[in-house]
């Protein structure tokens, strides 16, 4: 077995320790989903998980890391969970260095809370150690004091099974941080948001989902101008879902240096508003070829939260087979479209002309810069009935039949032919590179 504690601070300054730990809690179950809860700590018992996260050593310096981002004052492993506890509290961080009955003797009596009602009576007989507690004899220990004592010995040295009650995932994110101090500049607020964006990111790899929306919120102090109101909020977007806390934080960065607040803020309260499955990529076999710098839809976004979204398009394939209306420009953070780009079976233009140019017409071959030679089509493409035009009674309609041309001067071309036509006539409407 392989247990983590990990000890939250318990100075009297820490904002809200219940709170503090439910949200460590939240952060764990993305390495496991055995997470209990006790006095001042979260434990996890993580054997199940070491091979996931690349052995031992791997595991213990993420958690390591992470932890000390969302508030961690200290981490121990060890076999069990009482004895992983014990050792946080003497500040210990690896209980596999030595064995476990040599390591707990000399911790001081008072890192097992059972002992805490019996510290002055242990005290008066010299006991200043577990290794003295545990010499007493057992049968005297189990008349003078209660049952809880021996039980929380046996199990913290290995000889008595534990039980826990086991953290259950939340079926949805919302996490609330008191402030140590208040703060009067939006941007200052990212210390405190960076915290609940981590925990936000644990939920979300034990969800295996990534977020394509989130808000912030935060309250002001009681201590207000009337006209400040309570708080104020900001949702961050993003194109693809995402659970990469620094990208995260970049762009509510962004976000937060045009935001000018009216008043001290105390309280953050982080939403996840828009949740949705997130991709794994497969491990290979083969060495992969290194990545170095963003993926584009990264600088996109973050360009998007500094310049203004309207500043920033980008280009997005439609599920329509209209040539006009297959592609549109989007603001760079609005989520991409889910389904996917058609399948026409045909070849489709490298460049659109913004309005088809009408073809001269010589013994029913179309005429651009010499007659054109048709190679492969047609594809026909009917549709667009239901597509209103702003409201008003004309459609999108198109009823046409599209094909690869070449013209000996202006290369291959896009044409296409008008059905159900009085006349019908060829346009030409794009070109292939």
């Amino acid at each position: 077995m392989l247990w983590s504690a990990l000890l939250l601070p318990t100075a009297p300054t820490a904002p809200s320790t219940e709170a503090a730990r439910r949200a460590v809690a939240t952060w764990a179950l993305q390495f496991t989903p055995r997470v209990a809860l006790a006095d001042g700590a979260v434990l996890m018992e993580v054997a199940g998980s070491v091979r996931l996260f690349g052995g031992k050593r791997a595991l213990r310096d993420r958690v390591v890391t992470e932890s000390a981002d969302v508030g961690v004052a200290q981490v121990a492993w060890a076999p069990n969970s009482l004895a992983a506890l014990a050792l946080a509290r003497a500040g210990i961080e690896n209980g596999f260095k030595q064995t476990l009955p040599l390591l707990l003797d000399a911790l001081p009596m008072q890192v097992l809370s059972a002992v805490h009602p019996h510290l002055t009576t242990l005290a008066h007989i010299g006991c200043r150690t577990l290794g003295d507690v545990r010499a007493l004899p057992r049968g005297g220990v189990g008349r003078r004091f209660d049952k809880q004592l021996l039980q929380a010995l046996d199990q913290a040295y290995g000889a008595e099974p534990e039980a826990h009650v086991w953290v259950a995932l939340p079926e949805r994110f919302e996490e609330r941080l008191e402030l140590m101090a208040r703060v009067e500049q939006a941007p200052a607020l990212l210390w405190g948001a960076r915290r609940l964006l981590l925990v936000m990111s644990g939920w979300l790899a034990a969800r295996r989902a990534g977020v394509t929306a989130f808000t912030l919120r935060w309250a002001h102090d009681a201590m207000r101008a009337r006209d400040a109101g309570e708080g104020g909020e900001i949702t961050v977007r993003t194109a693809e879902p995402t659970r990469d806390t620094e990208h995260l934080c970049r762009l509510l960065a962004e976000h937060l240096a045009h935001v000018q607040l009216l008043a001290p803020v105390g309280d953050l309260h982080l939403l996840a508003t828009d949740v949705q499955p997130l991709m794994e990529r497969s491990a290979s076999l083969l060495p992969d070829t290194v990545r170095q710098g963003e993926t584009l839809h990264l600088v996109l976004e973050r360009l998007a939260a500094r310049l203004g979204p309207g500043r920033v398009l980008r280009p997005v394939v439609l599920p329509d087979h209209r040539q006009e209306w297959m592609c549109r420009w989007q603001s760079a953070p609005e989520p991409l479209p889910r389904k996917p780009a058609p399948d026409t079976g045909m070849p489709q233009p490298t460049f659109v002309l913004p309005e088809p140019l009408r073809l001269l017409v010589r013994g029913n071959r179309p005429i651009y810069q010499g007659e054109l030679q048709l190679l492969a089509g047609p594809q026909r493409v009917e549709g667009g009935w239901w597509d209103r035009v702003d409201g008003a009674g004309a459609t999108r309609n198109v009823v046409r039949d599209y094909w690869v041309a070449l013209s000996v001067k202006a290369g291959v071309l896009w044409v296409f032919q008008t059905r159900l036509d009085e006349a019908p006539a060829w346009y030409l409407h794009g070109h292939f590179a």
